[in-house]
């Protein structure tokens, strides 16, 4: 089989085991608890740290939403290129593998004109995550602003494939969203299983260890302990207001969940290491990929995880979490 029609039958592939996600909506709530209030009108524009702050409302919930509305708001961000008038719009449509492109996208609004006005969330007015659709490819970058709306940022694939970007904003007066679309190299490609489940991560001569379990439908606690060379990392460096950020993708679909850290540097409590502690809820069972930003000797790095929720609940839930008032996207790439 040539290469176009090895492309294309895995792209049609695609659109039967995604096809279904495109359409859902944009929010986690509790599993079979009614929607919750939008925390993103706490100034920070994220979630209390018990929540996913990938899990973007779109509003103040009301006992009266209409049934299209009420499903959007049971379901995670990313999975849609569009939501409540804002759209994704990738510029660029030729991406070659391992070769840099100055990748090109713009938001629209409502009103069908680019996006110019944004609120600036954890030092940045805009948060761009590209991956590979198998999830073993992760980018976190800061695109900037080129005029009249677009934005621009380096990028490079590793391969051919499939993959997928997310930007994550909110537009000045709106609420935060988080918005998907695919992106396609062309060429061989041959997709891989989910990386192995496991409970350490190596990058860089550093070690960092997961304690805990994510548990479907409430605040499960997370703990990343940083070691160097054997021993504990006690001078994280703060990075966009906190010493680490986690993303977390569901397996099925790449739903996408933004966590943050418990505490945050400055505030008298909160340790540089080398335990992060995250409280995140995640919406069901299945496979998810984690990915943990830390900054440390002036340098970005990334620990990825595969983990599995289970049958059996072993996290600890936080009682009465406190909102993440700081901490950002922790990117290794500008």
């Amino acid at each position: 089989m040539n290469t176009p029609a090895r492309l294309g039958a895995y792209v049609l592939g695609l659109a039967v085991v995604f096809g279904g996600a495109l359409g859902v909506g944009n929010a986690v709530g509790e599993v079979g608890a009614p929607p919750q209030a939008n925390s993103h009108s706490q100034g920070a524009g994220h979630t209390p740290s018990s929540r996913p702050t990938g899990a973007h409302d779109g509003g103040t919930h009301t006992t009266n939403a209409k049934p299209a509305e009420a499903a959007s708001e049971d379901t995670p961000g990313g999975l849609q290129v569009s939501e409540n008038g804002y759209t994704l719009n990738p510029l660029t449509t030729t991406i070659k593998p391992g070769e840099p492109t100055d990748f090109q996208f713009t938001v629209t609004g409502p009103n069908g004109g680019a996006v110019t006005d944004y609120q600036v969330q954890h030092d940045k007015k805009l948060h761009f995550i590209v991956v590979s659709r198998d999830l073993g490819s992760f980018q976190h970058l800061h695109p900037v602003e080129a005029g009249n709306g677009v934005w621009s940022v380096k990028l490079t694939l590793p391969a051919a494939g499939a993959y997928r970007a997310f930007a994550d904003f909110a537009p000045t007066g709106g609420s935060a969203l988080t918005l998907g679309a695919d992106l396609l190299v062309a060429g061989d490609y041959t997709p891989k299983a989910l990386p192995a489940a496991s409970r350490t991560a190596d990058v860089d001569g550093y070690t960092v260890t997961l304690d805990g379990d994510l548990v479907p439908g409430q605040a499960s606690k997370l703990t990343l302990k940083v070691n160097k060379d054997g021993k504990p990392v006690t001078d994280l460096q703060p990075y966009l207001g906190a010493y680490g950020h986690l993303v977390a993708l569901r397996g099925s679909d790449l739903a996408y969940l933004h966590v943050h850290p418990d505490g945050e540097p400055g505030d008298g409590k909160t340790k540089a290491g080398p335990e992060i502690v995250f409280y995140a809820e995640v919406p069901s069972r299945g496979d998810y990929r984690l990915f943990l930003d830390f900054q440390h000797e002036g340098k970005v790095r990334t620990a990825d995880f595969t983990v599995n929720t289970g049958q059996t609940a072993t996290a600890t839930a936080k009682p009465t979490p406190s909102p993440a008032k700081s901490g950002g996207h922790g990117d290794h790439k500008h």
